[in-house]
């Protein structure tokens, strides 16, 4: 905070407290002293106050921010002579520059919870409110978690839930736990303060006591005030690009590769090469100064020489000083869209910019979707279209991918490969510098091939902007997130407690978690989670039950799922119990995990699994395990004694038997409009073993592990909970 005179000033004590105490944040009664008393005076002003021994005194001045660092703290003070003592040090301490001084006395309160909450205005994304846990350590612990204002109380339990020590939440060494609906008026009255008041800056609530009885109090306040924010710059461009503008850059009914080449190194070559090799079937062409031929493909010399209409996308990759010419005569042949590989643009410099905004400019002018520039292409399935200058192709599928590292879209699109769940469309947005992340998600939302979102963030310059973006979208259909790097303008990392805790990245996520995006924390769990929401059902709620054919893999889910607070290890009902004990042996687990403990039969996995899917008290089942019979007949296959010895016939056994589990998780998911979640190391280990690749046959995803089963579920658990808000 900057305690001078200036652009903004920290509000004493007692003015912090009344500004906020006009929000509904709770504080105790307190006597404000402005000279020194006898100890009988302070009886009586005590008394009047209603105010009891033991308390604390404090001094209170116009630029006093902490006053534990300078001793100006006192407590467990128990009668009036040693108030009186007390008042007269707490005077004597006073400096030059503390400016005008008081000596506040409260009743003390003695509490074994400390939380902190506040507010600071974050350059991303405008004002938001954190919560977290308090004390001296506020800042070394960092449990905190945040929101963009306005709060509601939606937001602020969320928020609550999402702390990390919840166990300070509930009754706690003999106190009771903390009255939520107190903690929930707190959030959303620091949250009224920051939307009404626009010249407070920050707010540090630090400690926020929990009483015996589960109540709150603020024991301290402090107040930064300036100028009014300046708005954020908005990030949008007036510009409305309309779904023909989309259409012709994922369902295009032909292809101009501008800078085509026979040379198998270059972009122009590949680029035409992987056109054509995906089996696009509408019309491709391509430009070449020489005019020469390139796949089969006779080119020509200028876009002139090409029908009206041939095209409605061009695939640039022309040097940048030949690109606003090709633009003009594309956009006279009927193109509405363009994709620029060509690099020297916005990241190549302040020339590099202004060639990049006068490029946009020239496309708006020409009514063209831009593209890029500096990305590595498009992708669209549904079409058959791979108009990019790197590999893969995926296969088609629902998820949709934006990303600003063409990188990542190679990655997502490698991940689809594997596990074969496919993709519909996908974009290397480049340097972004006409069309955004967030503009392609948008088109996604509305796109009936794409079911699910999935993008790759980098440089962000107006959070909030893009927050308001795609919550528009998240209502629409699940968004799942990556983020890599810093936001461009970091948090205000300010004297307070409440600023030096608002890191970028917790910010984020808090701007996350209110506009209903999944945010991934990698780029593997981003994929397992936009594939899950692919395949599977909404879950109804987080109550889960693990059926393993083996103890461990259980064990080690379950761990992974306690540490979910969306989700639940259901205690099984006992009718449920009931059933599975009479197709289980003995020896199985009584409990969840469902540990089948090697007492398989024929028709087990697929009895239990109804059994559990079918239960009204069950929201979603994970089956460990799938496989483990093939993965023996595998190496009885491949031994010196196949196919003698009656192994033939075991091996084809065992074989039928994992594909008859999978297709039953599958059925029995589409028959309880549950999720199944199926995973298994042999997805990776042993892609083509008959377990993990009738998954894949079924439309389902195979999960490389319990843990990242887990990880993707707790994502869609809640994303369900956002949509019914």
């Amino acid at each position: 905070m900057n305690n001078n005179a200036g652009s903004s000033r920290t509000l004493s004590e007692r003015e912090s407290k009344g500004l906020l105490a006009g929000f509904g944040v709770p504080f105790l009664p307190e006597l404000e002293l402005s000279t020194t008393r006898s100890p009988g005076e302070l009886v009586e002003l005590l008394r009047s106050h209603k105010i009891a021994f033991p308390v604390v005194a404090k001094l209170n001045g116009d630029h006093i921010a902490h006053k534990t660092e300078r001793g100006l703290v006192r407590l467990n003070i128990s009668d009036e002579k040693g108030l009186s003592t007390t008042i007269d040090e707490l005077f004597g301490a006073v400096r030059d520059g503390d400016g005008k001084v008081s000596v506040l006395v409260a009743p003390m309160v003695r509490s074994n919870r400390e939380f902190i909450a506040g507010v600071v205005r974050d350059p991303q994304f405008g004002p938001v409110v954190m919560l977290g846990i308090g004390g001296v350590l506020a800042e070394a612990v960092a449990d905190v978690v945040f929101r963009p204002v306005p709060v509601s109380r939606a937001d602020a339990n969320e928020m609550i839930a999402e702390i990390k020590a919840q166990k300070l939440l509930g009754s706690f060494r003999g106190e009771s736990a903390v009255k939520r609906e107190a903690l929930v008026g707190v959030l959303c009255g620091l949250s009224d303060a920051a939307a009404t008041r626009d010249d407070v800056m920050s707010v540090d609530l630090n400690p926020l006591l929990v009483t015996s009885e589960g109540g709150l109090v603020a024991v301290d306040a402090l107040v930064e005030v300036g100028a009014s924010a300046e708005p954020l710059v908005s990030t949008k461009r007036s510009r409305k690009l309309q779904d023909e503008h989309f259409k012709a850059l994922f369902e295009p009914r032909g292809v101009l590769v501008a800078g085509a080449s026979s040379h198998p190194g270059k972009f122009g070559f590949v680029s035409m090469h992987n056109i054509l090799a995906s089996g696009y079937e509408g019309r491709v062409g391509g430009t070449n100064l020489s005019g020469e031929e390139v796949l089969g493909v006779k080119t020509v010399s200028s876009v002139g020489d090409l029908p009206d209409g041939f095209a409605d996308l061009v695939f640039v990759c022309t040097p940048t000083a030949a690109n606003p010419g090709l633009l003009r005569d594309c956009a006279a042949k009927g193109v509405k869209a363009a994709f620029l590989t060509s690099a020297g643009y916005g990241e190549a410099g302040d020339e590099g910019r202004m060639l990049e905004d006068e490029i946009v400019a020239l496309a708006d002018e020409l009514d063209i979707l831009l593209a890029g520039p500096n990305g590595q292409g498009v992708v669209s399935t549904p079409a058959k279209l791979c108009a990019q200058i790197v590999a893969p192709y995926p296969p088609v599928g629902r998820i949709g991918v934006a990303s600003q590292s063409g990188n990542f879209v190679s990655s997502f699109l490698n991940y689809a490969r594997q596990s074969g769940v496919g993709v519909s469309r996908a974009v290397s947005a480049g340097n972004a510098a006409s069309v955004s992340v967030a503009d392609y998600l948008e088109w996604y939302a509305t796109d009936s091939a794409t079911s699910v979102g999935l993008a790759y963030l980098e440089g962000i310059t107006n959070g909030r902007d893009l927050m308001n973006q795609l919550a528009g979208v998240s209502r629409r259909m699940p968004l799942v997130i990556v983020k890599g790097g810093a936001t461009e303008a970091g948090a205000k990392a300010a004297a307070s407690h409440t600023g030096a805790l608002a890191a970028n990245d917790k910010v984020f996520d808090g701007a996350c978690r209110a506009a209903g995006l999944v945010r991934a924390a990698s780029v593997e769990e981003a994929f397992d989670t936009a594939a899950c929401f692919a395949t599977q059902p909404l879950p109804r709620g987080g109550r889960t039950v693990i059926l393993t054919t083996a103890g461990g893999w259980g064990v080690v889910t379950s761990d992974a799922l306690y540490q979910r607070t969306e989700l639940s290890l259901v205690t099984l009902p006992d009718d449920l119990l009931a059933a599975i004990d009479e197709k289980l042996p003995p020896r199985w687990s009584k409990g969840n995990p469902v540990d089948c403990a090697g007492g398989e039969t024929r028709d087990t996995i697929p009895e239990v699994l109804g059994l559990i899917a079918r239960h009204p008290e069950v929201d979603v089942v994970i089956y460990l395990g799938i496989g483990i019979q093939s993965n023996q007949a595998r190496l009885m296959r491949e031994g010196s004694f196949y196919p003698d010895h009656g192994l033939e016939r075991i091996v084809a056994y065992h074989e039928r038997q994992d594909a008859r589990f999978a297709e039953a998780a599958a059925e029995l998911s589409s028959e309880t409009g549950k999720p199944i979640l199926v995973a298994t190391e042999l997805a990776i280990a042993d892609p083509d073993n008959p377990g993990p690749r009738a998954v894949r046959e079924s439309g389902r995803y195979c999960f490389p592990t319990g843990n990242r089963a887990v990880a993707a579920l707790a994502h869609m658990v809640r994303y369900a909970q956002f949509l019914n808000r």
